[in-house]
């Protein structure tokens, strides 16, 4: 009985203070919801009033989600299918134009967005003394993925001869190679033949550059500038990737053999390239890269146990052959060939 006295004496009091500020009833109840409402909770200002109904704004989340497929939309046309988080950064800033996403979205925010739809793929790349994150959209092969670590890089070596067809063998580590800056050389001193025989007395040099991710490795070669001779472009699964011709990856794996499966995997090549490239080509691209050491030798001896024409031969056996030469390095036994100036894997005999 108590209580609804009380009601009644506060209506009555709204309504003669309406009254004397000549406000209607409503507008004063309106005003005093909202001083209510801020009093209650300061993150009322999450909320829009309208009249006297409450409306709930739509949160930054939702309106990314009303407009998906225009993101999606966005990212196609940006072009490019591996993504680092500036790319993302530069999307949403697209974003807030053409759709006026709201500015208080941060590039963290939308990256979450994206994860969370499923729109990109996040991948670590674990390099020797870094990591390094990618953003994948859409579907990206793992040569593409492996190729986005150095700007301007290209397929090489064993994954070069897989591609080619060059091997049954799928490697498990995919190689690349960026060449490096140009540099002024000086003209080297002639060959001794005491240090040639020094060096292939040793393991061959190979790089600790090595990255890695969930499923593949990554060998990350840098080598000489040779303004990408000999590199072409090769359609795989629908995409194009730069790899070496068959011409100059014939050459690159005899001068790295521990790059490209051994002396072994190099003759099953050279038996599987037959037919398949021009002999003129391969000599006009080794005499271009101008090695010190005389790969040809070793060119000729897998081309004669590979079962080459003798008139191919001739083209490599014509070539000066001033030093004892060697296959590949650190060879515990080993024969010689006296045409090819060669020592070589007893093995193969």
């Amino acid at each position: 009985m108590v209580q609804i006295e009380n009601k009644t004496k506060e209506n009555d009091t709204e309504k003669i203070l309406a009254l004397t500020l000549k406000l209607p009833l409503f507008v004063l109840q309106f005003e005093q919801n909202k001083f209510m409402l801020r009093s209650i909770n300061k993150s009322a200002s999450k909320h829009i009033i309208r009249g006297d109904i409450k409306v709930g704004r739509i949160s930054n989340y939702n309106k990314m989600l009303k407009n998906k497929n225009y993101i999606i939309k966005t990212f196609k046309e940006y072009d490019k299918d591996i993504l680092s988080i500036k790319d993302i950064g530069a999307i949403l800033n697209i974003l807030k134009i053409e759709i006026n996403l709201p500015v208080s979205i941060t590039r963290t925010k939308f990256l979450s967005f994206l994860l969370e739809n499923k729109i990109v793929e996040e991948k670590i790349i674990k390099l020797p003394k870094k990591k390094m994150t990618k953003y994948l959209f859409g579907d990206v092969s793992k040569y593409e993925l492996a190729l986005s670590i150095n700007p301007n890089s290209y397929i090489s070596h064993y994954t070069a001869m897989f591609l080619h067809g060059l091997t049954d063998n799928a490697p498990k580590t995919i190689y690349t190679n960026m060449e490096q800056f140009k540099k002024s050389f000086s003209s080297s001193s002639d060959l001794v033949q005491v240090n040639i025989d020094r060096a292939f007395s040793r393991k061959m040099r190979t790089t600790n550059n090595i990255a890695k991710l969930d499923d593949f490795d990554v060998v990350l070669l840098n080598g000489k500038n040779v303004d990408r001779l000999e590199v072409i472009d090769m359609k795989i699964d629908n995409k194009t990737i730069p790899i070496t011709s068959i011409e100059r990856t014939l050459i690159d794996i005899v001068t790295r053999p521990n790059y490209s499966g051994g002396v072994q995997e190099i003759l099953n090549a050279y038996r599987e390239a037959k037919g398949r490239f021009s002999t003129g080509r391969l000599i006009a691209t080794l005499n271009k890269f101008d090695y010190t050491y005389p790969y040809h030798q070793a060119i000729g001896f897998y081309l004669e146990k590979a079962g080459y024409e003798e008139k191919v031969l001739n083209r490599f056996d014509k070539l000066d052959k001033n030093y004892d030469f060697y296959l590949t390095y650190q060879m515990k036994e080993k024969s010689y060939s006296k045409r090819w100036k060669l020592y070589y894997p007893k093995y193969l005999d």
